[in-house]
């Protein structure tokens, strides 16, 4: 922990606070087994402040501190949830029409005893895996692998679980040469007819097609402490004020929290963290998130092929509605108008 006091990317400035106190508990703790000492009233009177500063801090976080925490350099991403929930997972690599994608994991999988098909967007835990993730922005080789392996578990009527964690599919002009955006518009329109249950989550960041393309389903979750957004904060100041550094007034206005996006019922649950995030306990996030997924997918395999569809035409007609009350009288905009 100390070690974190002095590498600041390892820590968000508003955690500080919880950083310190916690290196507190650690040199009591390191002091009692090193000198055979009892320092367990101070621990425990330690751990009960830390929770108490946790709390003040984190119950009224900005949206931008939201996309901070999302981003956490320590945050558990989709192969270390993968490894707590998923550990019978057999990748299917390749998209049989180009190569693979690392930023895309794919292939079967048992959630407690339920066989699913599991989708996972992976950043990279560290700079060589990142490299090789391509930071989780998917090639369209990504999506047309997602989509085969989709495909697949319609055919053998296995649920699908899919887990987004990117900030947008990769804008590169050999991207856009192999058809990006059609990938990616195929993926929307083939998930919307999948006939099997399909679950997403948000774990951390959800930004915009290149979530989206992996992100159609019965059920959409996110994380506590992810976002889900049309553009990031960043791309939206730039494009709005010409000024990335406007990113924290971008994050307000895009309403990107869970709290929003569930207001609009674009999502339809929130998964809880351990308190101050899930890098702090990822074992707990994990298990708060399969106990999730199981709880969902259950109900989802008892829903029937008609009804399924129905469900989930009917969630996506409703995203967009609005009602204009300014003023009396306007004309009937309609279409039968």
């Amino acid at each position: 922990m100390a070690k974190a006091l002095q590498d600041r990317s390892d820590y968000l400035d508003f955690e500080r606070p919880v950083v310190e106190i916690e290196q507190k508990i650690e040199e009591f703790e390191t002091l009692a087994k090193t000198n055979n000492m009892d320092f367990s009233e101070e621990i425990n009177r330690l751990h009960k402040r830390r929770l108490t500063i946790i709390r003040d801090i984190f119950r009224d976080l900005t949206p931008w501190q939201r996309v901070e925490l999302a981003r956490h350099p320590k945050r558990p991403q989709s192969l270390d949830y993968i490894e707590r929930i998923f550990p019978d997972f057999l990748e299917l690599a390749g998209d049989r029409a180009f190569a693979d994608d690392a930023a895309i994991l794919t292939g079967p999988a048992l959630l407690g005893d339920i066989k699913v098909m599991l989708i996972a967007q992976h950043k990279g835990r560290d700079m060589k895996e990142s490299i090789r993730c391509n930071w989780g922005s998917a090639h369209p080789e990504g999506y047309r692998k997602a989509l085969e392996k989709m495909r697949l578990a319609e055919k053998f009527r296995l649920p699908i679980v899919s887990l987004i964690d990117t900030k947008g599919a990769y804008p590169g002009i050999d991207a856009e040469e192999r058809g990006q955006a059609v990938a990616i518009a195929t993926n929307l329109r083939e998930m919307s007819a999948l006939r099997t249950p399909i679950v997403c989550v948000v774990l951390s960041e959800g930004g915009s097609g290149g979530a989206l393309g992996i992100g159609i389903g019965d059920h959409v979750a996110m994380m506590e402490n992810a976002y889900y957004s049309v553009i990031s904060p960043e791309g939206c100041a730039a494009i709005l004020w010409k000024d990335a550094g406007k990113a924290p007034e971008a994050a307000a206005a895009l309403k990107l929290t869970p709290a929003d996006l569930t207001g609009f019922g674009i999502v339809d649950a929130v998964i809880p963290e351990p308190p101050g995030g899930a890098h702090r306990d990822p074992d707990e996030a994990a298990a708060n998130l399969k106990q999730h997924l199981i709880s969902v997918v259950l109900e989802l395999s008892r829903t029937t092929e008609t009804d399924l569809l129905a469900r989930r035409y009917e969630k996506y007609r409703r995203i967009g509605f609005y009602a204009d009350l300014s003023s009396q009288g306007a004309p009937d905009s309609s279409p039968e108008s």
